[in-house]
């Protein structure tokens, strides 16, 4: 690799571009507009430099290259632009371009450069259909005079976008396997801190979704599912986790990922993030996971060799009413409250889990542990199948989203009778809320921290007042209540005072505080004070 460009570099260059929707869309609106564009930017100079080689290596012979170019693993089109007629039949061509980033920097003085945009966005779409990414490209307008304002003001900030991610030179020869990925996360880890709330949507912390897919462990040849996916980071880590397994690169591992995602636009990120790491076999769906499911199998919900998820925390309004009658009958252990979705998604990933195989870990808030009502039968049904097999606390303060501290729930469907492990009934509590470093922004669990829960939870051995395995007796006698400080002692004795030997320092430092008064008092004298 010749003159490599660093992640800092890319990913100072990428912010900046940022700057020209700063104070016109909300970050959760221009995180699409400048994620679009970057990716056209990353296919575009990759198809670049792939022309250029056939070019030499075929000594410009124009079929030849072009013969080549079609064959690749995603295709720049040909745009054709007529001029405007009542009758199209007698429409006159007046000019026809390839379908990059170049092309339309070259023509960024254009009063028509939004509309050329999408015009150029939508052909690569179409071009594209077997990485499903058609809608990805249609789902937003450059040429939105409600987003982007009036026509010389909307032409100015393409221009200056334009501008700016043309200094990006992201040539593979220039950039290594996986920096355009890395720089998509780090550009969703800011627009997740600009954007708040609404940042939830499409982002977990990275160390966050590395634990979970570190502690849901699938191994090779895994059905891996997301099933509230949004911008696809927690399949990327599970993906990871399973080439770790067999040395190879992530893009190359022995696995299926499968995602569904509510959201147009955050469904719009993930497949690009999908094919931006090398994983253009993902089944990303787009619905609502809850109300309507995708990943269908001969009428069945599809099963998993391992499900993750951080789905919303306590979603209302979720689809309760009709849960009642699924037709998937997920929810036989019972119906979740109409304002917290919590166990709906638990009793979806279950249900998705394979029978006498399956891995769950999901992200939930601490009211999961201990609620009552439909949600306490819901949980005690669990346990009583022997699901149940670990519940790690975190610290507050690690999504950019909310301050509360949550855990992460392990349900093993090899502990239910007839499988592996349906002779192991306790379940493991890890107290990792004090396992963070502080940040400015928010709290970080490192890589210490991480591989120390994971080592916990592994050797499922008891840690003074940090983890401890406890017995389903146990659990029941506290009527399935799952809070961990009812497991894990954390209290730390205060240590014992001699108060005869306080008393002593005290009268010590009163009589050299008299003696300091009595110098202090000459001294000014002295002074004439």
């Amino acid at each position: 690799m010749t003159n490599a460009i660093t992640q800092d570099e890319i990913n100072r260059a990428a912010w900046a571009a940022c700057d020209t929707f700063r104070g016109v869309l909300d970050p959760s609106q221009y995180k699409d507009y400048i994620l679009v564009m970057l990716f056209f930017k990353y296919v575009s100079d990759q198809w670049a430099e792939h022309e250029a080689a056939w070019r030499v290596k075929y000594k410009n012979d124009e079929e030849r290259v072009r013969r080549q170019m079609a064959r690749e693993r995603f295709v720049m089109p040909e745009v054709v632009l007529f001029e405007d007629a009542p009758n199209k039949k007698n429409q006159r061509e007046i000019e026809r371009f390839t379908a990059t980033f170049k092309n339309l920097f070259d023509r960024r003085d254009r009063p028509n450069i939004g509309e050329l945009i999408d015009i150029a966005l939508a052909a690569i779409g179409d071009a594209n259909k077997q990485h499903d990414l058609e809608l990805v490209f249609r789902g937003i307008s450059f040429n939105s005079e409600i987003n982007l304002g009036a026509t010389k003001d909307r032409n100015e900030r393409l221009k200056h976008l334009l501008n700016d991610l043309n200094a990006l030179d992201l040539r593979p020869s220039r950039i290594s396997d996986d920096i355009i990925g890395n720089t998509y996360i780090y550009l969703i880890e800011r627009f997740a801190s600009d954007a708040g709330k609404k940042a939830g949507e499409f982002y977990t912390p990275a160390q966050v979704s590395r634990l979970l897919a570190r502690l849901a462990d699938p191994q090779p040849g895994a059905r891996i599912c997301d099933p509230s996916c949004g911008s696809g980071g927690l399949l990327i880590e599970a993906a990871r986790v399973v080439a770790l397994h067999e040395g190879q690169q992530a893009n190359q591992g022995n696995f299926m990922l499968y995602g569904q995602e509510v959201n147009q636009a955050t469904w719009a990120l993930a497949r690009m993030n999908m094919f931006i790491h090398g994983l253009d076999s993902a089944k990303i769906r787009r619905g609502d996971t809850l109300r309507s499911p995708q990943l269908i199998e001969n009428d069945r919900l599809m099963t998993f060799d391992v499900v993750v998820a951080n789905p919303p925390f306590s979603l209302d309004k979720w689809g309760a009413e009709a849960a009642a009658i699924d037709p998937y009958k997920r929810f036989w252990r019972g119906l979740p409250p109409k304002s917290k979705a919590d166990y709906a998604f638990i009793s979806h990933m279950i249900e998705a889990a394979k029978p006498l195989t399956g891995r769950v870990a999901v992200v939930v808030p601490h009211g999961v542990l201990f609620r009552g009502g439909a949600e306490g039968r819901i949980r005690k049904r669990l346990i009583e199948d022997n699901l149940l097999d670990a519940v790690i606390g975190l610290p507050g303060n690690l999504f950019p989203t909310t301050s509360i501290p949550v855990a992460i729930l392990l349900f093993d469907r090899a502990r239910e009778r007839g499988g592996a492990r349906a002779s192991e009934t306790d379940v493991m509590f890890v107290d990792g809320s004090a396992d963070f470093a502080s940040a400015k922004a928010q709290n970080l669990l490192t890589d210490t921290f991480l591989e120390k829960i994971i080592a916990t939870v592994k050797a499922r051995k008891s840690a003074d007042k940090y983890a401890s395995t406890v017995s389903f007796e146990t659990i029941a006698e506290n009527d399935f209540n799952l809070n961990i400080p009812r497991y894990v002692d954390t209290f730390e004795e205060e240590v014992e005072i001699d108060l005869a030997a306080t008393e002593l320092e005290i009268e010590r430092l009163e009589k050299e505080l008299a003696e300091v008064r009595v110098r202090m008092k000459k001294h000014l004298k002295e002074l004439g004070l």
